[in-house]
């Protein structure tokens, strides 16, 4: 893996943080955090108030006593004002937003950041996520950030640049993978490095299911605010649903691989979601990953009606196999005898992520996942862009295109919207689609 950090050290997308002499934030002589106004209450802001930004808001101030959710930002207002009523309700007193520390727009991030916090919640659109995280490392705040952290090379980059400035200012991170944090899956993942199913030769990875939501494009919205609204559908914003949702899969598999994939070759496609109210994103990937010693991985991933659904993992070793699944792990021999079976023990691994992290937090101990998601955010862009182009392309292929799909500045106004990838035509090199952004204000 260390080929990824030495290559990641020659790339850009914007212009980088410069070394802060703030270094890290106050330890105490005992270990103990001394948190902002010196109060033992540690306050956290929350950066995307949709769905995901509010279950994680509660689940912070759920896993730990002495938490508070003190500001807010959304780019849209009525998706603040329901996250604000729902924690209203939800988390009582932990609630502790005031109307002068909720913010909207898109610079609503750089108030929330500035505000009096310790921890950041970064929840909106993983195309955002390396500005936003970019912007938390540099004002010296520790950072939960959900799962993928970016849509391209670039954002990946400047996720792994900006993790190394967290570990020099003894910053903590961590990453929305809630799989690492199952039980269920940490002891099969022990067991599997243990040997307890031999060495690994294969793995299936698998996120069939339905579709999900859609917000109907309404009367006088420009093509920003639809594209956000519905970020799902777009690359630029999602990176498709193969690095959005299948990225938990994914991130598994380098899990117990210990690497990232070597190469990919893939195919994929929209069926079901024809329509341009879609955006331009796929509802199907199938791809070949081939990873260190030649290990090959089936991963399929699909979003459409009425279809068979299956969400697990499979690893296949010279002894056994083994299945991780969301409510359980099982190892078996190949003669079909139990080796370990654990069903999840209701540990809610959304709620003991940020656990972990605000214990980290409170010793003084830093813990920093920024590299790790980031490789397993690039291992989904490797499959999406092997299907969008139909080639056989290598990690080195990938790093070296330097793919940037973010625009460099947001604003409500006109935005293009790329045609639908096509196998054989797609280029990796692309053209990003804000080549041709003309924003206006309003």
């Amino acid at each position: 893996m260390q080929d990824f950090m030495d290559k990641s050290l020659d790339l850009t997308r914007r212009t980088f943080l410069k070394a802060s002499a703030a270094g890290t934030l106050g330890l105490m002589a005992s270990g103990n955090f001394a948190y902002a106004g010196g109060s033992d209450v540690l306050k956290v802001g929350v950066i995307g108030c949709g769905g995901r930004g509010t279950g994680a808001a509660r689940d912070a101030v759920v896993s730990a006593e002495q938490v508070q959710i003190t500001a807010m930002g959304d780019l849209f207002e009525n998706r603040l004002d329901a996250s604000i009523e729902n924690l209203r309700d939800e988390i009582g007193n932990a609630f502790q937003v005031d109307k002068d520390h909720k913010f909207v727009g898109f610079d609503a991030y750089q108030h929330v950041i500035a505000s009096d916090v310790d921890m950041i919640i970064l929840a909106t659109p993983p195309g955002f996520r390396p500005m936003h995280f970019s912007a938390a490392v540099e004002a010296g705040k520790h950072v939960f950030m959900e799962k993928p952290v970016s849509v391209d090379v670039a954002g990946a980059v400047e996720i792994v640049k900006t993790g190394k400035v967290a570990t020099e200012k003894g910053l903590s991170v961590v990453a929305g993978t809630l799989y690492r944090r199952q039980n269920s899956f940490v002891e099969a993942v022990r067991r599997i490095h243990d040997g307890m199913i031999g060495q690994i030769v294969a793995a299936q990875e698998y996120y069939m299911t339905g579709p999900i939501w859609l917000r109907p494009r309404k009367s006088g919205m420009s093509d920003m605010e639809w594209q956000c609204r519905n970020w799902y559908y777009f690359t630029w914003l999602s990176g498709d649903h193969i690095v959005e949702q299948f990225v938990h899969n994914l991130d598994v598999l380098n899990w117990v691989l210990q690497a990232h994939p070597e190469s990919a070759l893939a195919m994929g496609g929209r069926i079901e979601r024809v329509d341009p109210s879609y955006g331009h994103i796929y509802d199907h990937f199938s791809v070949e990953y081939l990873y260190l010693g030649g290990i090959p991985v089936e991963a399929k991933c699909r979003q459409i009606n009425q279809a068979t659904n299956r969400v697990t993992n499979r690893i296949v070793g010279t002894e056994g196999v083994a299945e991780l699944h969301p409510r359980y792990s099982k190892l078996t021999s190949h003669s079909g005898s139990l080796l370990y079976e654990m069903t999840e023990p209701g540990n809610n691994g959304y709620v003991q992520e940020h656990a972990d992290l605000i214990r980290a937090i409170r010793t003084g101990t830093p813990i920093n996942e920024a590299r790790q998601i980031a490789e397993s955010t690039l291992t989904a862009v490797l499959g999406r862009e092997s299907a969008y182009t139909g080639q056989l392309l290598s990690w080195q292929d990938l790093l070296d295109s330097n793919q940037d799909l973010v625009p460099k500045k947001f604003a409500f106004g006109s935005m293009p919207l790329p045609p639908v990838p096509v196998p054989g035509k797609t280029k990796l090199n692309r053209a990003p689609v804000w080549q041709d952004f003309t924003a206006s204000a309003g």
